[in-house]
């Protein structure tokens, strides 16, 4: 009997420290904060910084999709630059 009252006691601990789920409402709001510019970086790491955040997981997958981005980004556009240098474009 005291057994199951452990058990019991340990499925209630692990209910309350899961969040609840957010409505399509509460993701239709976080989309258009994300359409903010400049807002929607500080709201990313605001989100993958907080522990109790239904937004968590998602704010760190934006986050490093945005990076990889970045780093595509910086990789091609030195690539075309030194294509321009070496054919004798800007000299």
């Amino acid at each position: 009997m005291e057994e199951a009252v452990q058990i019991e006691q340990r499925a209630n601990a692990v209910q309350k420290s899961i969040a609840p789920q957010m409505s399509i409402g509460g993701w239709f709001i976080t989309f258009i904060l994300l359409a903010v510019p400049f807002v929607n970086i500080i709201l990313l790491f605001v989100w993958a910084m907080d522990a109790n955040s239904e937004r968590r997981n998602f704010s760190r997958a934006y986050l490093m999709i945005i990076g990889i981005m970045l780093v595509i980004s910086i990789i091609i556009s030195i690539a075309i630059f030194a294509l321009g240098a070496s054919s004798g474009i800007f000299g």
